[in-house]
């Protein structure tokens, strides 16, 4: 269901139509990236490293270049010099050197799977074989896996060149500092009636995406290569693949294929590169993909995290101090996400006294990637249980709670400047007059919790083009791969400014020589600045229409308007044209029309979302059963609501996956244990109950269709809200995701006063 504040008179925006991409997908038509295939193709893999920690002291490929059907090994010394320095790239800010690093280890390995060499062969098994005949010396060293372990006096370094600015020139695996405070925290504190101090942990989780990363690299010997690979941004696959190789930008292109989920762990590079390397030694296309192990093992999980929580409020129910530490694992290089999650954790409320101080710390573990809303999700779990506490404290409905002390327009952000129209209340409001949140929740075991969440959303650069046919349909091109039904969403835009049918508007994404620049599918921008940019196309492509039928009628321009999908002549009773009247008559007046625009986009609306979560918890086995859950989102205008629902739904399940089971098990040698989806437990649809959803339209104003991101802040409060859940069921807080059985089952005994022996044995 949806509840409206937007205004709009849309005749298209707002339905539900079919997406365009849907009969390929379900027949199997559809094109991803691992269904390429070239004459004379040849197939790659990757020699991955056994250790987590560990000197190449040599590497030995001489067999393996022997064995029939290998054409090619490359290493790290087939990559050029990359500098260390800090660049932005899309969403990104990176350093080649480190990218670079990532791709082939050059003299360490820095967690089990970094990638060590790949081979180029005539079949995939071939390849596979050469990998056991590729011989290397390692001189294993101890793994640094927590940030316990990277931060204690004397802790084994990662990265030698590693510093601080804060430690000067002494060498570190605290990779950086950040800090945000406001008020007076002592007089905040002291202002308290109850204060709640709580430390946090949660465990490196994958985004779970279904397909794995692949990659077909091209080079031609004009100096030219192409990629073909499933990306969340295929101008990112080009500069970050420019940056490996050494190569100008200008002289790749990158053609994105459909996508089988990416959730911000698809906004890196990791074969592309290697295809194109391959391809350049061999003289052949060259394909790569990664096995599921190798997606668990060496592609970019969210960070696992250590939070302390100290926030205090006055009887009456006001959040007067916050003072909040938090460090992020960023895996074996630099670039976790704990400043966002710095940014996010209190986001929601407004609290005049509070610091937070958020660590990056390598360990070693694969270098961290965004997923859904990096960072928040970790950060809310903390302080949204904190939140809970201090309402049952207070003797205050934990919504209301939220709604007393919630942010509103005007309201000062972390980083200081005011919210603009934001809906965040209005999620609290809609879970409180929803059927879930007035429902009684009876019998034993069983307990409700709530929670919220923020994330930023996200602006940059989008390019769109909409041509309009000699029939007097439309095409719309972008530069945006599709992961959510953002086709979809353009179409409907194109067709709402144009006063055509949806099924008149073709959308397409194009190549990275296509388009114009367009920033990474990620930070929830697409619809909001892709959008724009289409919405600018489209009303460019209408001024072109009005100057045509101005020729058409031997009048001004500024004599006709457009309205209601038809050119009017203003006040002298000739009948309106339709642009199906005029397509046929474009080559007489001046030729093809076609509409462009490119945005750098402004006015950001960030997003809220609050969830209510009932469930039942068996005291024996500690196994959480979910009976209902309702999320309440702000979506400012829902181009497409089924696909704004389907968002907060899978928002959601992944958060309820992060809160019960998944987490990554790495051995005291830091090995990973469980590479695959039998031991890596993501839920399926026997886990969860149908996910409800409430759309919240509270307009952004800084967008021409009052649009805000919708892809990711419904994951950032769905573990909290399960902990809460869990706590009203049997009476423990729980402060470790995932609140796996055994780790459950042991704060349950606890509880009860069961003995040491028995809470082993419920861990084990």
């Amino acid at each position: 269901m949806a509840a409206s504040t937007t205004t709009g008179d849309f005749k298209v925006i707002g339905t539900r139509p079919i997406r365009p991409d849907g009969v390929d997908k379900v027949t199997g038509r559809a094109k991803f990236g691992a269904d390429y295939a070239f004459p004379g193709m040849l197939h790659g893999k990757v020699l991955r490293s056994p250790h987590a920690h560990a000197i190449i002291k040599s590497i030995k490929f001489d067999k393996a270049l022997k064995l029939p059907g290998v054409k090619a090994i490359v290493t790290s010394k087939d990559l050029p010099p990359a500098e260390n320095k800090l660049e932005q790239a899309g969403e990104m800010t990176i350093n080649p050197m480190y990218l670079s690093m990532n791709i082939l280890a050059h003299d360490k390995v820095l967690y089990d799977g970094h990638a060590i060499a790949a081979v180029a062969a005539t079949s995939p098994h071939i390849a596979e074989e050469a990998l056991r005949l590729i011989e290397v010396e390692y001189e294993v060293l101890p793994p640094v896996m927590t940030v316990e372990a990277a931060t204690r006096p004397g802790a084994t370094i990662l990265l030698n060149e590693l510093r601080n600015p804060e430690l000067g020139d002494k060498p570190t695996n605290v990779a950086q500092h950040y800090q945000f405070k406001r008020g007076d925290l002592a007089a905040g504190f002291k202002a308290a009636d109850y204060v709640i101090e709580r430390e946090f942990n949660t465990a490196t989780v994958h985004q779970g995406y279904i397909e794995p990363h692949n990659a077909v690299g091209i080079y031609n010997s004009d100096g030219q290569a192409t990629i073909y690979c499933s990306t969340q941004g295929s101008f990112d696959v080009r500069s970050l693949s420019a940056q490996v190789l050494g190569m100008p930008v200008g002289k790749i292109k990158v053609v994105p294929a459909e996508i089988g989920g990416g959730f911000g762990g698809k906004t890196t590079i990791y074969l592309e590169p290697l295809s194109v390397l391959l391809s350049k030694k061999t003289g052949a296309p060259v394909k790569l993909v990664m096995s599921r192990a190798e997606v668990l093992r060496a592609s970019g999980p969210t960070p696992g995290s250590k939070i302390k929580v100290k926030m205090g409020a006055t009887r009456d129910g006001k959040l007067v101090a916050a003072e909040i530490w938090m460090a992020y694992e960023a895996g074996a290089f630099p670039g976790s996400m704990v400043a966002a999650g710095a940014l996010c954790i209190i986001a929601p409320y407004t609290i005049e006294n509070f610091q937070i101080d958020g660590y990056d710390v390598v360990v070693n573990r694969p270098k961290a990637n965004a997923y859904r809303a990096p960072g928040a999700t970790n950060a809310a779990f903390a302080s949204e249980t904190v939140i809970d506490e201090l309402a049952e404290k207070c003797g205050i409905d934990p919504i209301d709670f939220r709604i007393n002390n919630g942010v509103k327009e005007g309201s000062a952000q972390i980083m200081g400047p005011p919210f603009k129209r934001i809906g965040f209340i209005q999620t609290c409001e809609a879970i409180k007059n929803s059927p879930h949140y007035k429902s009684k929740l009876t019998g034993k075991f069983r307990g409700r919790g709530v929670a919220s969440g923020f994330w930023f959303n996200a602006g940059m650069q989008s390019s769109a083009i909409v041509n309009i046919h000699t029939d007097g349909t439309a095409s719309v091109v972008t530069g945006s791969p599709d992961i959510g039904g953002s086709r979809a969403s353009m179409a409907m835009i194109t067709a709402e400014v144009l006063g055509l049918p949806f099924t008149d508007v073709r959308p397409l994404t194009a190549d990275t020589d296509s388009i114009g620049h367009t920033d990474v599918t990620a930070g929830s921008r697409v619809t909001f600045a892709t959008g724009m940019a289409v919405y600018e196309a489209a009303k460019d492509a209408v001024r072109q229409l009005i100057e045509r039928a101005a020729k058409v009628w031997e009048k001004k321009p500024d004599e006709v308007e457009f309205r209601d999908g038809m050119l009017h002549l203003k006040g002298d009773g000739v009948p309106p044209m339709s642009i199906k009247q005029i397509a046929p008559r474009l080559p007489r007046t001046g030729g093809p029309i076609t509409g462009r625009a490119s945005v750098n986009a402004r006015g950001v609306g960030p997003g809220f979302a609050t969830t209510v979560v009932d469930v039942e918890v068996d005291p024996d086995t500690g196994k959480v059963q979910l009976l209902r859950c309702t999320v309440a989102q702000d979506a400012g205008k829902a181009i497409h609501p089924s696909y704004v629902e389907g968002q907060m739904q899978g928002g959601t399940a992944q958060g309820i996956g992060w809160a019960l089971n998944e987490e990554y098990f790495y051995d005291d040698k830091g090995t990973l244990r469980n590479f695959g989806f039998l031991d890596y437990r993501i839920p399926t649809c026997l886990d969860l109950p149908m996910i409800e959803t409430v759309i919240v339209e509270e307009a952004n104003p800084g967008h021409p269709l009052g649009v805000r991101g919708v892809g990711e802040v419904s994951i950032v409060p769905a573990v909290a809200a399960v902990a809460n859940a869990i706590y009203h069921a049997v009476g423990v807080r729980m402060t470790q995701a995932p609140m796996s059985p055994p780790r459950l089952l042991k704060a349950i005994l606890k509880l009860r006063g069961a003995t040491t022996k028995q809470h082993s044995a419920a861990a084990n």
